[in-house]
């Protein structure tokens, strides 16, 4: 009989793994409180969570159980998360909007209209009620996959109860982008649990990928084929004003007045049209300092609102290190006179992006940059066109055509900066199979100039697989030296580059690790005329703690060839000479703690040899949660580097304090300090924001930016070199 038993519950139990769940219409509108209504009774449910993290052979400790329902304007979610050693307190880093975090209590839904398998909506809320939402690209894999930068209008409540708690959720249909008489649509919902160091997930996900990973979604089905939404028109208008002061080169004090607008109109409900007049970013928060110790330039992401929604349209063709469209390029122009980046105004711009169909997607842009007299620039346009079909289970070939073009007159501008237009074209194949083992891309672009030079190419090619205790990871590529896209992000030009990491995990079934394995990996990069430029090898080993600490190591050993001459110190001194190779072992180290203490920490390294010297680094973050009202953090990074004569040597340090206050859910406040003795500058941005009514903001912005001087370890503070208050208004309103 107990075998019977076991047999008849292991096949329950497979059933319910292999459940789909309905959506269900109802006539009346239900009230977003974070109560369980009787209407809820009606709905389909989802249940037998099964554990991600730290395992994901069983059904979760901590189980859960998400309804959901619509009507002619919502979709509304139910979580109902069990405690099972009853009442408890819950994690979150502050009231403010879109946290994230592995160690932060929430509850989330996932939700894949076309049934793509590589593009996705987030929305998710903690205990306190505070929401967030994002976008997800690339079906869930690779860094750039899950973005909280996004933003849009729905309504979430939250209540905790004795032994649960409860989340309940109003997406409106005009958020999502879908198609008309669509059947079904993809889900998963996931729960992240402090208490028990736990994530679960509806449709299980193998441990080895991203709990947002989208190959293994589940079917929702619809009681009715999905209808249009109705007249789907957001305006969004802004007035600005500010004042600053430039004290470095004593010039007057100047003040501004701007306003402008951006408005979305859904085309179809799955593709959108954006128009922005007169964008204005000075809102958007400060990028972090860092003590660039590189030859090379340093990759910022975008953060600006109106290039976020169907991103991956336009940013992921190429790699990290060699990207044909980079939109932070649009905004920003260089004086070449000083070798400084400056803001560059754009009157106008547009953008139509998503799906015409369930396997096309489009993405169209183009923005209009104004003139920069002072740096004899002339009013370029950026238009970008991107066309990306799926093929396969998930994989997709995308098109790419972006176009930097002016339309002035060259005799009104220095001929050595006048360039009349640049074009580059590109195709990449990106491989993800319906498992998810195998994720890759294959890629070519090429830049077309007024003089059209050689090896003006980029390509490559990057295939991972991964398998719950096997990964590996192979690429290639090869840029020309005559590679030029402007609008592009290119780290290094005339190489050729090969990169393979393999790792082994061990699983142990006990104890407080949860995963940990060694690994070996190598980058090589060369070029024709001076062969090895730069290569490393190393060999890892990685720790992860069922409490969510982390550590990893490696010894690297490596060779770098100067084909410039370099400062190492970063001070500006004497620079080694070109055409000489240094070879250097050294150690590189991190570790992060359990994120679920009030007080955390990360720290990392890397030292030992440093070209003909040596260099002692250490960095890393100290953090304290006063939730839930916020935290405050301090930033650091040190770098003890010595050179021998007559060389410099150098002490250079980054400190960085952040305090977050979250008064309510509404009114947030933060203050940035950064003091950097690389470029001998301590800078402040605080920033009040006060959300008075969803997704619209006032936001109060302070910048100061002072000279400051490490003088044998006393920093000596010296006058303001710019200063800049600014205010901005933002409403967002629909129709």
């Amino acid at each position: 009989m107990r075998i019977w038993i076991c047999l008849f519950m292991l096949i329950l139990g497979q059933l319910a793994l292999a459940q789909g769940i309905e959506i269900k219409k109802i006539d009346q509108k239900i009230i977003i409180d974070g109560k369980v209504d009787d209407l809820w009774s009606y709905a389909d449910s989802a249940y037998n969570f099964q554990q991600y993290f730290p395992m994901d052979t069983s059904l979760a400790y901590a189980q859960s159980v998400a309804k959901i329902l619509y009507d002619d304007q919502f979709i509304y979610v139910l979580g109902v998360m069990q405690n099972p050693d009853g009442e408890r307190g819950y994690i979150t880093p502050s009231l403010r909007r879109d946290f994230f975090g592995d160690a932060n209590d929430s509850f989330s839904i996932l939700i894949d209209a076309f049934q793509d398998n590589t593009n996705a909506f987030i929305f998710g809320i903690n205990p306190f009620g505070v929401r967030r939402e994002g976008l997800i690209a690339n079906g869930g894999s690779g860094r750039n996959a899950f973005s909280l930068d996004w933003d849009n209008k729905w309504r979430g409540e939250a209540r905790q109860e004795n032994g649960y708690w409860i989340a309940e959720m109003a997406i409106p249909l005009k958020t999502l982008r879908f198609s008309e008489g669509q059947s079904e649509w993809n889900v998963n919902f996931y729960r992240v649990d402090s208490e028990y160091a736990e994530r679960s997930t509806w449709a299980p996900i193998s441990r080895n990928f991203s709990i947002v990973n989208l190959a293994t979604l589940r079917e929702m089905k619809w009681d009715e084929p999905t209808k249009k939404p109705g007249s789907n028109i957001s305006f969004i208008p802004y007035v600005a004003s500010g004042i600053s002061k430039d004290f470095q080169n004593d010039q007057p004090s100047e003040t501004n007045f701007d306003a402008g607008f951006d408005l979305k109109y859904a085309v179809t409900p799955g593709l959108n049209l954006d128009l922005t007049v007169n964008p204005d970013f000075s809102q958007v928060e400060v990028d972090r300092q860092v003590t660039n110790l590189d030859r090379f330039e340093i990759f910022f992401p975008e953060r600006r609102q109106f290039f976020l929604e169907n991103a991956d349209l336009f940013a992921n063709y190429g790699n990290r290190g060699s990207r044909p469209f980079f939109s932070r390029r649009i905004g920003v122009a260089r004086d070449e006179t000083t070798g400084q980046n400056i803001q560059n105004p754009i009157p106008v711009g547009t953008r139509l992006s998503g799906k015409i169909n369930n396997n096309l997607r489009l993405g169209f842009l183009s923005m209009q940059a104004g003139r920069e007299d002072a740096a004899s620039l002339p009013s370029y346009n950026y238009s970008v066109l991107s066309l990306q079909q799926k093929v396969f289970a998930r994989s997709n070939i995308s098109f790419l055509f972006v176009n930097k073009q002016t339309f002035e007159n060259e005799a009104d501008y220095d001929t050595d900066l006048y360039a009349r237009w640049n074009r580059t074209v590109g195709v990449d194949y990106n491989l993800a199979s319906a498992d998810n083992r195998w994720n890759g891309k294959v890629f070519f672009h090429k830049s077309i100039e007024e003089v059209q030079p050689d090896q003006s190419f980029s390509t490559g090619f990057e295939l991972s697989f991964g398998v719950p205790k096997w990964s590996w990871d192979i690429s290639a590529q090869s840029v020309g030296e005559n590679y030029n896209p402007e609008v592009g992000f290119v780290r290094r030009r005339d190489i050729r580059q090969l990169t393979n990491t393999v790792r082994y995990s061990f699983f142990p079934k006990s104890g407080g690790i949860q995963r940990h394995g060694p690994g070996f990996d190598f980058d090589m990069v060369g070029n024709k005329e001076f062969g090895f430029l730069d290569w490393d090898m190393n060999i890892l080993y990685d720790i992860n703690w069922r409490s969510s600490a982390r550590f990893s190591a490696r010894l690297r050993w490596q060779y770098t060839f100067l084909f410039n001459g370099f400062d190492p110190s970063g001070t500006g001194g004497l620079a080694l000479p070109s055409g000489e190779g240094y070879h250097n072992n050294l150690i590189i180290a991190s570790y992060n703690s359990d994120q679920r203490k009030l007080i955390n920490f990360r720290v990392s390294t890397r030292s030992g040899e440093y070209f003909n010297g040596t260099r002692i680094n250490f960095e890393g973050s100290l953090n304290f949660r006063y939730q839930p009202m916020g935290f405050t953090s301090i930033n650091f990074a040190y770098n003890r580097i010595r050179l021998p004569d007559p060389y410099n040597d150098a002490n250079l340090f980054l400190i960085g304090p952040r305090f977050d206050f979250t008064f309510t859910k509404k009114l947030f406040w933060t203050t940035f300090v950064q003091y950097n003795t690389q470029i001998d500058n301590l800078n402040i941005n605080s920033r009040l924001q006060w959300r008075f009514a969803p997704v619209s903001d006032f936001f109060l912005v302070y910048t100061d930016n002072y000279l400051a001087t490490n003088d044998e370890g006393f920093i000596n503070i010296g006058p303001s070199k710019s200063r800049a208050l600014v205010f901005k208004l933002t409403y967002w309103l629909n129709f």
